[in-house]
């Protein structure tokens, strides 16, 4: 039988009020001869009425401290400074209230993150993201999210943001965002990831186009209590679940930056022109209800999201974290929004089918060896990613080209120049030189030359000038001398006339210089990489 405290309080409080009314109503005549044991429960009355007054009091001030108790663990104390952000307020708790009834008012909550994590109770900061490299860039089509963690043998994080940054036009890169989620709590890991972007990619990062974050140092629970299941490892299963948590964090950290949120890993190689090839596919599915659309087979990489479905996503991550591996979950959040459990399993594909959409071919492949998972080895590959276009072919007008760098294997300066592989040389040192030489004075337009490839964006040319041969002597003297000179004079009449910036030199030729009877490229410092050329176009 369950005590209720105020119902008891109420009885006995009505208990001494008709007392008190009863003896009250005795009739008391000045004078008579009251009966004294009358007399003594009447004082006896009054006392046990005080004390009813009190007892009712003190359960009412109880009362309202339960309540006040039930209250506290629901309610989210605001963080200080920057945690103020979206997805700090997808993660707290909002309290939902029913109408009042005659029944009275119930209080609930809605699901939070501090259901599935209970721990992030302990530390009011634990969900707000470290921003360690941004510009708070909002407002674009693409957001690209990039997990990785500390990895025992190679990283290919430097080579992953290369091919993803490679020939981007300037409109594309002001209608992108890639975030990098450094999945550490290591604060000098951390700041090394940001410190090697951050020279690697300085006008991206000044830009805002590259950010770099990471989750508090209280964001992951304690993973030595997870079960074993499917007959995983401990490691392995320590090692799903993160990658539940991280997935999450950044899904809710991208949510209000863009339209689309694309999640990739750091070990991927993306084809040209991927940023448009999404956006097109995006727009013509708009009239069709897709929860993500497949730029990619294997596993997450690829998968393209509307924000505004990311914290439905994140949610039901987190909500089975410790269960499943990822892109099961994700297979179950389709069976659950159309499968029909009265239906048969043919039935539920097709359905399922609807809310995704496959693009071919595939815009990612997996380049990785060595997984984030330690000793494993992960050797996928997308079949459906086709052979990678590693060269850029032009027409150019004959001429005899000749160079000072060692090739490697076939890829020679004279197969490059005519369109049909790119030019792939050994580390080039200071004087170094690739020269291009036509058989008669020529009049050249423009010229483009680009260094690396989609696969190896890292063999630049760097600390590299453009010159051309002017066979107008008598201008050419004009150009590069007086008081004011407009070019710059180099060895045996070459002008200088443009530099590799991001390893791509391009410029037009003005008429005073015209006609070109040679062109040339002339490194002035030592590299320390390979470097190759991947087109080269001399337009006439």
């Amino acid at each position: 039988m369950r005590f209720h405290p105020v119902k008891f309080g109420c009885l006995l409080g009505l208990a001494c009020f008709l007392s008190l009314t009863w003896i009250t109503s005795i009739p008391n005549e000045k004078g008579s001869a009251a009966h004294p044991d009358l007399q003594a429960l009447y004082q006896r009355l009054l006392a046990a009425e005080a004390q009813g007054e009190q007892v009712s009091m003190d359960l009412s001030r109880v009362l309202e401290q339960l309540r006040n108790l039930s209250r506290a663990p629901n309610v989210t104390q605001p963080a200080n400074g920057t945690s103020n952000t979206s997805y700090t307020r997808n993660l707290s708790a909002e309290r939902v209230r029913q109408p009042m009834f005659s029944s009275g008012r119930r209080t609930f909550l809605q699901p939070n993150v501090h259901l599935y994590l209970p721990h992030l109770r302990q530390h009011p900061d634990s969900l707000t993201p470290n921003v360690v490299v941004g510009q708070g860039r909002h407002g674009v089509s693409l957001v690209l999210g990039v997990p990785t963690v500390k990895r025992q043998k190679q990283s290919y994080l430097v080579s992953t943001l290369s091919s993803l940054l490679y020939n981007l036009t300037p409109s594309q890169r002001q209608d992108l965002l890639i975030i990098v989620f450094v999945a550490e709590t290591d604060s000098n890991y951390v700041d090394s990831i940001a410190e090697t972007i951050k020279k690697n990619f300085p006008r991206e990062v000044q830009s805002g186009l590259l950010e770099v974050v990471s989750p508090s140092q209280y964001y992951y629970p304690d993973f030595t209590s997870l079960k074993e299941t499917f007959g995983d490892s401990k490691d392995r299963v320590k090692w799903r679940t993160k990658q539940n948590l991280d997935f999450s964090f950044l899904m809710l950290y991208a949510q209000d930056k863009g339209t689309y949120y694309v999640q990739l890993e750091d070990d991927i190689v993306a084809k040209t022109d991927y940023f448009n090839t999404m956006k097109s596919y995006a727009t013509q599915q708009a009239a069709n209800q897709w929860l993500f659309l497949e730029f990619s087979q294997l596993g997450f990489i690829g998968k393209m999201f509307r924000t505004r479905d990311l914290p439905m996503i994140a949610e039901f991550f987190l909500m089975f974290h410790k269960d499943k591996p990822i892109d099961w979950l994700l297979d179950h959040i389709l069976w659950v929004k159309v499968c029909n459990p009265e239906k048969d399993a043919k039935d539920c594909n097709k359905q399922k089918a609807l809310l995704k959409q496959r693009y071919k071919p595939s815009l990612f492949q997996h380049v990785g060896l060595h997984s984030s998972l330690p000793g494993k080895m992960q050797r996928l590959k997308d079949k459906d990613f086709g052979k990678q276009s590693l060269y850029q072919a032009h027409s150019n007008p004959a001429a005899e080209v000749s160079s000072s760098l060692t090739h490697y294997q076939q890829h020679s300066l004279d197969r490059a120049y005519r369109g049909q592989d790119f030019f792939w040389a050994l580390t080039p040192v200071q004087g170094d030189h690739v020269l291009i030489r036509f058989p008669q004075p020529i009049h050249v337009e423009r010229y483009l030359f680009r260094s690396g490839n989609i696969e190896t964006n890292g063999d630049k040319f760097y600390n590299t000038t453009v010159e051309v041969l002017s066979s107008n002597a008598s201008e050419r003297d004009k150009l590069v001398a007086g008081s004011s000179p407009r070019y710059k004079g180099s060895d045996n009449g070459f002008i200088v006339v443009g530099a590799f910036q991001d390893g791509v030199a391009e410029g037009q030729i003005e008429a005073a210089l015209q006609p070109i009877s040679a062109l040339r490229l002339v490194v002035h410092y030592d590299s320390d990489v390979w470097v190759l050329l991947s087109e080269i176009s001399i337009k006439v």
